[in-house]
């Protein structure tokens, strides 16, 4: 690392501590030629986690634009926010590994994700999730899932 004051590489470090979180490491440095103190920080530096859309694009995963999905098909269902909030970080964190080292996942996935465990929650968010999902253009097509919820489901 440069010394702010005279550029020299060489330096030592004096002191690190972690942030409370333990995002970020702090460290107090000393140069070894002009003995100027200074502090430098350490942070990860994450690559997003990439969505592949239906047409072919690429857009970093929204964990807010999930929230918003399920929030809409829960809308007015007796449904407590901390559940909600434990839905959202489960799906973000399967969704996560699912990605694995390619840091991508195709946004079908997560949309098949969020239906299995709104499934698990709420039938009624289920359907209402499904039908923009899965674009119900037609009574048909909600009836036929609705259907679905009456025949037991072999998932998880």
């Amino acid at each position: 690392m440069h010394c702010p004051h005279c550029g020299n590489m060489d330096d030592k470090v004096l002191e690190s501590r972690q942030n409370s979180s333990g995002s970020t490491i702090r460290r107090r440095r000393e140069c070894l030629t002009c003995h100027y103190r200074y502090t430098s920080y350490e942070r990860i530096e994450e690559k997003p986690v990439m969505v592949i859309k239906r047409d072919g694009r690429r857009e970093p995963f929204d964990i807010l634009k999930l929230e918003r999905g399920i929030q809409t098909s829960l809308e007015k269902r007796d449904i407590s926010q901390s559940v909600v909030e434990n839905l959202i970080h489960e799906i973000e964190d399967i969704s996560m590994i699912q990605a694995g080292s390619k840091r991508e996942i195709k946004s079908n996935d997560i949309g098949e994700l969020v239906l299995h465990k709104l499934y698990q929650v709420d039938p009624v968010a289920y359907v209402r999730f499904a039908s923009v999902y899965r674009m119900f253009d037609n009574i048909s097509q909600f009836l036929h899932e609705i259907e679905k919820l009456s025949v037991p489901q072999n998932n998880n």
